[in-house]
């Protein structure tokens, strides 16, 4: 097949390249052209916000929208590709859901007004970095995204959770590989039994390609495997040291203003924990496959010390984890 990606040089879309190439699919992106192209594609330069003429007259088997956040550009690309690509996905996100507790893939979605939507378009923030300037109002564009792409035609809309491994620009389960493998007490946060899910982008990337061969469409969340909780995920994280993990209630991070998802990562309140326990039967009747947590762990670890262990975007500092584990009551931590 001849595959066009949309994005394709950062996290998810770098995995798809090598998902598609190791199928033998023979695989174009098309991007702003800053990160080049890697070996064996052809690179389109173009930006989706206005300059689509690359794609203009020429044709592909299939096309796979990575990293598009405002319903303008999902829909300028679907129309831009109406009639030269035989199958259309759009990954987009487990955020779309209006409430987390009911996110099976009918599950009402997101909701924002036309003038917020308008604000958003204007943004025009660059990357994952920058998307965060959406906020609050995140999930519902990419429900507005996916609303865009399946006016103009059949697709596959993939909504994943976490998605961790190696090239990850969020750092966020990068965090804890590198922290577990520094040894000693590790800050645990919350239960040790609360469930968790999250999926290896490789899996994730195979399964798009898979389902991309095969012409699925429709909707379906890829949130990770079931039945994982927080403490096997650090442990997990376990490759050459003896980490001692300190698990400390939320109660007393919260008191003690630590901050979830960033400064201590993949963790929520209770609360707001069921984003981390959606599940996804629908995609693993349909061959979603999960690779052990371990071998996730493994790579990302050697891929962080391959690109030299720089500063982390999310976590805390070896400081502000003493600060947080110091003088805890007994019954906050749970060895």
């Amino acid at each position: 097949m001849n595959i066009l990606i949309l994005g394709g040089t950062v996290f998810v879309g770098r995995h798809l390249v090598d998902a598609a190439q190791a199928a033998g699919h023979r695989v174009t992106l098309f991007n702003r052209g800053r990160h080049g192209a890697p070996t064996g594609c052809e690179l389109l330069v173009g930006d989706r916000r206005g300059d689509l003429a690359p794609l203009h007259g020429r044709r592909w088997d299939a096309a796979i929208d990575t990293a598009t956040y405002v319903p303008s550009v999902a829909r300028s690309a679907a129309q831009a590709l109406a009639g030269a690509v035989g199958h259309y996905t759009f990954v987009s996100t487990r955020s779309v859901y209006a409430d987390a507790a009911d996110s099976t893939e009918e599950g009402a979605v997101a909701t924002m007004t036309d003038d917020e939507v308008a604000v958003a378009e204007a943004l025009r923030p660059e990357g994952l970095a920058g998307a965060r300037s959406y906020g609050r109002h995140y999930g519902a564009l990419k429900a507005r995204c996916e609303a865009a792409v399946t006016a103009e035609r059949d697709a596959l809309v993939v909504r994943p959770g976490l998605i961790v491994g190696p090239h990850d620009p969020t750092d966020r389960y990068t965090y804890w590989v590198r922290r577990v493998a520094t040894g000693g007490a590790v800050l645990s946060p919350g239960r040790p039994d609360r469930p968790v899910r999250c999926i290896d982008a490789r899996d994730l990337a195979e399964w798009i390609i898979r389902c991309t061969e095969r012409g699925t469409t429709g909707t379906f969340n890829a949130a990770g495997a079931d039945r994982l909780t927080m403490a096997g995920l650090l442990d997990a994280c376990r490759t050459d040291t003896a980490a001692r993990f300190e698990w400390v209630d939320e109660s007393v991070l919260l008191a003690r203003g630590a901050a979830p998802w960033s400064e201590v990562p993949l963790w929520l309140p209770e609360a707001d924990n069921a984003f981390l326990e959606v599940g996804n039967p629908k995609a693993e009747a349909e061959g979603l496959l999960f690779r052990p947590l371990a071998a996730t762990a493994r790579d990302t670890l050697a891929w962080d010390r391959d690109r030299g262990a720089p500063p982390l975007e999310a976590g805390m500092t070896p400081e502000r984890e003493v600060e947080l584990l110091r003088g805890l009551p007994a019954e906050a931590s749970r060895g």
